[in-house]
């Protein structure tokens, strides 16, 4: 039996302290939200990454999973962070792993997972099922991590080290954004484009003082994984500048004939982190709460090969775009995003702006470089240290052997090889390990060579160290090769206007909803952006007051005047008409058009890779549509060819044909052609007679070998004031390096020629040039860079084959001024 309590020795209770119980837990509350703060909620503003994700990616790197080998069990990869890193438990592990290999969750996904890692409307399946690897742009977050070029800390135990923070190539932050919610504060980081923040991040890097304007230039807002529109710019220049801000999103969707007399919804791309399931379960609710009307039936035809298409049918005699309307707002059709971007700079929680988080990259990537670049000097130091040593031993190969053979071991060896040949004691130690075969002269050659090699890669090392501007400029490199190698185009189409859906009952409860139909007019700008600019009745004849100054993007390819719910069409560089209502495009007021608030006209109409709008034109009856192809060949189609579908052929183009011009022609004008070899033609439009859609064309000019066209116009009876603008410049140059030499010469200085024929000579080549690089025929030349930015150009009335004045700047395209 044991002892009883009063047998047994009397209990020593030592020291008690009276502790006031407000104070322990106020400081126990604070230890706990620092823990969470620090080590679980918020990424690090360098390399954008929580605790956990830079352990997951760091022992994924560290078992040697890279996208060249094959995947693990997933398990296996949370049991090994589990076990040496991170200090939880391994739910938390898997859910940020699968994260990492979402593609609908960051926008460069950095695990590369096999098997079901969830959907936006289920989970993934156990750990145990799943398989991963790292992706491709992982190991340029990890890279170069045994070069001393980030510091190390020990684990939770103490028996392994980690990396404090990542090298992190790229703006991983602002790329995938974040989501955390510590104590007191969370944050909520949209993802962004990566070709566009690398381009930010370069220009800050070139010009320190760079306002959040300029930036946004490069980064005009979020890019999301899903796609989708971004409607109203306001709120993301508000979270670029102060670090908080909102944005609405909205399913991309398209009207479209589903049978005869039926008309239906399409989405094809959903709002960030929106799923089909919800969207249908909301539309469910909303029709049988007789909140929604118009609605026929529901088909959700998302499959792998297509990707995601919802079919919203609309019943006989509703207006769709009125339904649409009422889907926006009452649905997830539209939803709201709140920026918050709080990250983490030297341990503390921050709120930042675009030029904050991007600056605090720059500093981190700047250290990493110079880490980097320091150590390898080091060690190209000490090995050309033991090269030279080598070298020595080698010239007098007989008596080093002579002092090692009569040496008593191999500490005398070392020392008399010292003593002898002036030697270090490395440098020592490493001849008596050498082998014999490096005894040949082939040997002698070779280490000859690696320590010249070495001596370069010293001096070019030492001379990036002591460079600020050759360190900027290797990190500027090193992002553009993360860009080129990672980045892909941008999927979330900006509109910068107020969101389409009304919020206000009153609002909620009008039939229609549709914007009025006025007239407007819709301009393509020479930088591929389309925008809608209302018809004033400030200028003559109820057109556009020319801006009073000029602005970015102020160069026009073609326009139309039509109405806001009306038909226009663009002709693509594939020779298709696509017809499209410019309802849905940004909308700016015809006495102050500015075409930047435009959209890229490939992404509202949904083009193909490679595919290009050449010109946009009327659709109804009219003068005959020319076209004119990169092969010289010339066509033009009858307005009553065009038909009524969506989206038509109206060239048969050969093999590595393209479009490069189309606009409306009478048979009063003239077309005109200009050739890379500088030849330039025009003859009469009535010598080409109009044709059906299916054929081919007929020959424009004669091309002579290597040439092709690289303008095509149509000048009116009425253009005197018209003007042919050729800028020159070398084949051999790389593009936006030679700004070249242009010149402006009067329309009417060139003879009229037959078609089919080679034409006059429009410039005259100088020395080192061999092409034209740009050409264009009209009325008010406007020249931009291929941002937008306004180039200048000489003076008009040189001389027809009058060689060119050199230019100040490259020239991107070239148009003409808003009308």
């Amino acid at each position: 039996m044991p002892a009883s309590r009063t047998e047994s020795a009397p209990i020593d209770h030592g020291r008690i302290e009276d502790v006031d119980v407000s104070a322990e837990m106020q400081g126990s509350f604070l230890e706990y939200a620092y823990s969470v703060i620090y080590s679980r909620a918020l990424p690090d503003a360098r390399d954008g990454l929580k605790p956990v994700q830079r352990r997951i990616l760091f022992q994924m790197a560290d078992m040697g999973l890279r996208p060249d080998r094959g995947h693990v069990k997933s398990a296996r990869v949370v049991g090994e962070v589990m076990g040496k890193l991170h200090p939880h438990g391994d739910a938390p592990i898997y859910d940020a792993l699968v994260r990492l290999a979402q593609p609908f969750s960051l926008r460069v996904p950095l695990v590369d997972g096999h098997g079901n890692f969830g959907s936006l409307d289920d989970g993934p399946a156990a750990a145990r099922y799943t398989e991963a690897r790292l992706a491709a742009p992982a190991l340029a977050l990890t890279e170069n991590l045994d070069e001393d070029v980030v510091d190390f800390i020990p684990n939770y135990d103490g028996q392994f080290q980690q990396p404090e923070v990542l090298p992190a190539a790229y703006p991983n932050l602002l790329v995938n954004g974040a989501t955390g919610i510590a104590v007191g504060m969370a944050t909520n980081m949209a993802p962004h484009n990566l070709i566009e923040v690398v381009g930010a991040a370069i220009h800050l890097l070139d010009n320190p003082d760079a306002t959040v304007e300029e930036l946004m230039e490069f980064v005009p807002g979020p890019d999301l994984p899903s796609g989708g529109i971004i409607v109203g710019l306001d709120g993301i220049k508000d979270a670029y500048e102060k670090g908080r801000g909102s944005f609405r999103t909205r399913a991309k969707v398209s009207i479209e004939p589903l049978g005869p007399r039926r008309t239906g919804i399409v989405v094809t791309e959903l709002p960030y982190l929106v799923g089909p399931e919800r969207v249908v379960e909301k539309i469910k609710d909303a029709v049988n709460a007789k909140k929604l009307q118009g609605i026929a039936d529901f088909n959700d035809l998302t499959d792998r090969h297509n990707g995601l298409r919802l079919v919203i049918g609309v019943k006989t005699g509703f207006d769709p775009q009125a339904v649409l309307e009422q889907l926006y707002r009452l649905t997830p059709l539209e939803d709201s995003f709140s920026i918050n971007n709080v990250a983490l700079v030297e341990g503390q929680p921050q709120t930042l702006g675009l030029r904050d988080l991007l600056r605090v990259y720059l500093d981190h990537r700047l250290s990493v470089v110079t880490r980097r670049s320091a150590f390898r000097l080091a060690r190209r130091k000490e090995r050309l240290h033991l090269v030279e040593g080598l070298l020595i031993a080698i010239l007098d190969i007989d008596e080093v052997i002579q002092v090692i053979r009569t040496s008593d071991d191999g500490e005398a060896a070392r020392t008399r090889l010292m003593d002898v040949f002036d030697l270090s004691e490395p440098q020592a130690e490493y001849i008596l390990e050498l082998r014999l075969r490096r005894l040949t002269k082939f040997s002698r050659i070779e280490l000859e060579a690696e320590r010249d090699k070495l001596k370069s890669e010293i001096a070019e090392l030492e001379e990036l160290l002591g460079s600020e501007v050759l360190l900027r400029a290797q990190v500027a490199r090193e992002l553009d090769a993360a860009a080129e190698q990672f980045g892909t185009p941008r999927r979330t189409l900006l509109l910068n206007g107020g969101p389409v859906a009304p919020r206000s009952r009153a609002a909620a409860a009008a039939a229609d909803l549709q914007i009025a139909d006025t007239p407007c007019r819709v301009f393509l700008s020479a930088t591929g952006r389309m925008v809608r600019a209302e018809l004033t009745a400030e200028a003559p004849g109820g057109g556009i007051v020319p801006p009073s100054r000029r602005s970015k993007h102020d160069a026009i390819r073609s326009w139309v005047d039509t109405t806001a719910r009306g038909d226009a069409a663009a002709v693509t560089s594939h020779g298709r008409l696509v017809r499209f209502s410019p309802v849905d495009l940004p909308s700016v007021p015809g006495n102050s058009v500015q075409l930047a608030a435009g959209t890229r006209a490939d992404q509202y109409l949904g083009l193909g890779s490679g595919e290009h709008v050449v010109a946009i034109v009327p659709l109804e009856d009219g003068p005959p549509i020319a076209l004119g192809t990169l092969h010289g060949t010339v066509k033009r189609v009858a307005a009553s060819e065009l038909g009524a579908k969506h989206d038509i052929e109206i060239i048969a183009l050969r093999d590595g044909d393209r479009v490069v011009g189309a606009a409306p022609a009478s048979d009063g004008a003239e077309l005109v052609f200009v050739a890379s070899d500088a030849q330039l033609l025009r003859f009469d439009a009535s010598s080409v007679r109009p044709q059906g859609r299916a054929a081919g064309g007929m020959a424009g000019i004669r091309l002579s070998d290597g040439a092709e066209v690289i303008a095509f116009t149509v000048v009116g009876a009425s253009a005197f004031d018209a003007v042919v603008v050729t800028v020159a410049g070398s084949a051999g140059a790389l593009a936006g390096t030679d700004a070249g030499t242009a010149k402006v010469s009067a329309f009417s200085e060139f003879p009229a020629k037959g078609r089919a024929t080679g034409g006059v000579r429009a410039q005259r080549f100088l020395k080192g040039e061999d092409v034209l690089t740009h050409a264009w025929v009209g009325s008010d030349p406007r020249a931009v860079g291929a941002d937008g930015s306004v180039r200048a150009l000489p003076e008009p009335g040189a001389k027809r084959d009058a060689s060119g004045t050199p230019l100040d700047s490259v020239i991107g395209a070239i148009g003409t001024g808003v009308r």
